[in-house]
Formats: structure tokens, C-alpha cells, sequence
């Protein structure tokens, strides 16, 4: 069996799918393992480093037409897929619901399609979940992002030269992306609070040191894979107008909502940003999924009444050495799990919850009912 990974296809991208602290996982299977060349250049990995860890460098195409499992961070070309052998897999972040074309061309071809976007969100899963170890970094990646941008510190300050207010944050959404924007703020010295549909999460947003705001929208949950469930648009505007105070008193407001493999709900309108303070900030997480903020445009900073709106995209390449790490090893717990070493294959075994969730296409089949 032949694995090779590939380096990322988008610029803005500079994570890898391998690491050099995780890759003796894979070359413990005793598989055969290369890598594009310079694939850990975004992350001060040379291709030396990796030569030495026993694992072969090779251009593109050859990782491409010679592998058994592909490892990618985005989907492929149609004339990469065209390339891959037939019956070989392709493992990765595979953004599903903007590429049906994609899995139709994969079903076409014979070719495996396992998207790690649909690990289910089950304990023996945790190991895998790309979307958790990604967002988590994010979270993190975006209070820095936005205390860059305003002109206050975030911390209390008590100088000779008078005392200096900390800094009020406001997080929308709880989620894995939000609490850890709420811890991390809270570690830099802010004062949080902090809303999210699901009323479960307020002890773990206490827990963190921040404050709960409480705003009855009706009947809300979450979903069996933990994602909050879709409001209605009566919820959502009733959402706005009570949030909307917090807003006007906070310096950064940072919000996370989104829906999976839906667009992500608009909750803050210009209405509620002709309202804040000129210098706030707005940071939208949610943005290249269609934005939680009104004229919030993707890798730009929109500035409106004063008020700075932050729309940076893939924030976990933001810290591209502990995401490469948490990706990397996402990937290998997923390899290993299912490698079948007297086959030296993957084992599909659909009667596994994993693989039933995660493989898209199997033998030229579509797997998952929504791709049908």
C-alpha cells in the first residue's frame, strides 16, 4: 500500500496534512509514504527533515497516479481525479456541499471518497473530528486577530498614569470555536460574555470565567451531532434585537455561528452596527460560509460607522504548526483505525459508525444520501 500526501493547493493555506512529530504513526504501519515536495514549507518543515522520518518526496502528479490513499487538505481537479488508479481513496477536507461534481466524478471513476468533514460526533470519533481540532485553533486565532485591530488593550491596566479598562468581548455562538475564543480572551485579561441558542452551554461558559447572556428565543436545541439546531426567522430577528445591546457595549464582538452544510445565519445587521462603539471591532468566523455579519466580505476589513468588520478566512492556518499537527494526527487516527495490515488495505467496514459516516463514495457508489 502506497500513501502519499499532498501540500495544499489554496495560498492563503499553509498547513500540511503531515507532521514531522506525528509521521512515524504511518511509517509504523510499514507502508510505503511519500510527499509532495515542499509540503511542509508553511510550517519550517524541510522536505530533509522529512527524507529522514523514511518517507519519500515526489512531485504532484507522481503522488497523485501512484497512491493507494491520497491525503489532501482540499479537493482535487477533475484532472487529478482523472489520474488517481482506479479503486484508490481519496481521504481529506473535502468541503462536500460545494462539490458534488466531485463525488459525482469519483463515483464515475471508481475512486474512494472519505470526507473527514462527516467524522460523527461520537466519543470514539474525537480522536478524528478535523472540524473540532481546526475550530478550536480558530477560536483562538480570532480574539488575537481582533485585539490586533483594536486600539485598546484587553487587560486592566493600573499605571502611574491612571487605570486602564479592560476590554469588553462579546462571543456569539458556543461551540468549540466559541469557548475557546472566550477562554482566550478571558486568559488576556478581558471581561466576557457570552450567547449561544443552547441554554445547555451556560455552565460551561461560566465555567470559563465569562458571563451567560440570557435571551429567551422559544423552543431551541441542538442537533444529534451536537450542532445547534436552525432558528426561525422570527428567532433570529428577536435574537438581533436583544443581542444587539450587548453589542453596542462591547469593543469586540466575535461571532461563530454556523450551520453545517448550510449558510450560515445572518445575526448581525447594520442596524445593530450603526449602534456601536466607531473603533469596536466585529469579527466574523462565519464568513466564508456566507457571513454571521452584514457587509462582512471574505479576507477584507470592512470598515462601517467606524466600526472595524473583520472577514479573515481559514484561521487555523493562522497557527499552521499546532493545526498541521492536530490535522495530521486527525488523519493518521483514521488510517490506523481502519488499515487492515494482512490486507495492506483500508477496511470499509460499513457496519462501523465511522466509516458508514465519512465515506462518501465506496466502488463507485454514492454512500451518503444526501450526494444521491
Amino acid at each position: 500500500m502506497i500513501i502519499s500526501a499532498l501540500k495544499s493547493n489554496d495560498s492563503r493555506d499553509s498547513r500540511s496534512p503531515i507532521h514531522i512529530d506525528t509521521i512515524s504513526t504511518l511509517t509504523n504501519l510499514g507502508v510505503e509514504i511519500l510527499f509532495e515536495d515542499n509540503i511542509g514549507s508553511g510550517i519550517y518543515t524541510s522536505d530533509t527533515n522529512f527524507i529522514d522520518k523514511g518517507i519519500t518526496k515526489a512531485s504532484r502528479d507522481e503522488c497523485i497516479q501512484k497512491s493507494d490513499l491520497v491525503i489532501s487538505l482540499q479537493p482535487l481537479t477533475e484532472t487529478e481525479l482523472s489520474s488517481m488508479k482506479k479503486g484508490s481513496t481519496l481521504l481529506g477536507l473535502m468541503n462536500p456541499f460545494s462539490n458534488s461534481s466531485m463525488i459525482n466524478l469519483c463515483a464515475d471513476k471508481n475512486i474512494n471518497l472519505v470526507s473527514m468533514e462527516f467524522i460523527p460526533r461520537i466519543t470514539r470519533a474525537q480522536k478524528m473530528d478535523v472540524l473540532s481540532s481546526q475550530a478550536n485553533l480558530a477560536g483562538y486565532a480570532a480574539v488575537l486577530e481582533s485585539a490586533n485591530y483594536l486600539s485598546n488593550a484587553l487587560p486592566m491596566m493600573m499605571t502611574a498614569a491612571g487605570t486602564l479598562k479592560p476590554a469588553k468581548v462579546f462571543i456569539i455562538g458556543v461551540g468549540v470555536a466559541g469557548l475557546q475564543a472566550i477562554a482566550t480572551a478571558k486568559r488576556l485579561g478581558a471581561r466576557v460574555e457570552a450567547f449561544d441558542t443552547r441554554d445547555v452551554v451556560e455552565e460551561q461558559v461560566k465555567s470559563l470565567g465569562a458571563k451567560f447572556v440570557k435571551i429567551d428565543l422559544g423552543q431551541t436545541g441542538e442537533t444529534d451531532q451536537g450542532y445547534a439546531k436552525e432558528l426561525t426567522p422570527e428567532q433570529i430577528e428577536k435574537q438581533k434585537e436583544l443581542q444587539s445591546t450587548v453589542c453596542e457595549r462591547s469593543d469586540i464582538v466575535i461571532t461563530t455561528a454556523q450551520l453545517f452544510g448550510r449558510p450560515a445565519p445572518r445575526i448581525i445587521d447594520n442596524k445593530t452596527i450603526e449602534n456601536m462603539k466607531p473603533g469596536s471591532v466585529i469579527f466574523d468566523m462565519a464568513v466564508e460560509t456566507g457571513g454571521n455579519v452584514e457587509g462582512s466580505i471574505q479576507d477584507e476589513v470592512v470598515i462601517n460607522n467606524g466600526v472595524k468588520i473583520l472577514g479573515i478566512s481559514n484561521l487555523a492556518s493562522k497557527v499552521s504548526g499546532h493545526a498541521s499537527l492536530a490535522l495530521s494526527n486527525n488523519f493518521n487516527h483514521w488510517i490506523c483505525d481502519f488499515y487492515d495490515a494482512e490486507k495492506n488495505a483500508i477496511n470499509f467496514d460499513f457496519d462501523d459508525e465511522i466509516i458508514k459516516s465519512s465515506v462518501l463514495v465506496y466502488e463507485g457508489s454514492i454512500m451518503n444520501e444526501r450526494f444521491k
